[in-house]
């Protein structure tokens, strides 16, 4: 698929998260993304963003580790 930018809100849907998440991912240089009147962030972006943070908790951004699978409840 070609790569395209999206908004933030088009970001958030895809992250299933909210906008200050994203933009504190943004903020932090975890996501990375360009400004064009509003941040932009590139569909490849998204997908490297959650490549790399596969399997990781990042619940709380100041102590991001990976997920203890065995604190997981069925």
């Amino acid at each position: 698929m070609d790569d395209y930018l999206m908004s933030v809100s088009d970001a958030v849907k895809r992250l299933k998260t909210d906008k200050a998440t994203v933009y504190e991912l943004i903020k932090r240089g975890l996501l990375k993304a360009l400004k064009i009147r509003s941040f932009k962030i590139s569909n490849s972006e998204i997908n490297r963003f959650v490549k790399v943070y596969q399997g990781m908790d990042l619940s709380d951004l100041d102590n991001i580790k990976e997920i203890d699978f065995k604190e997981v409840s069925t």
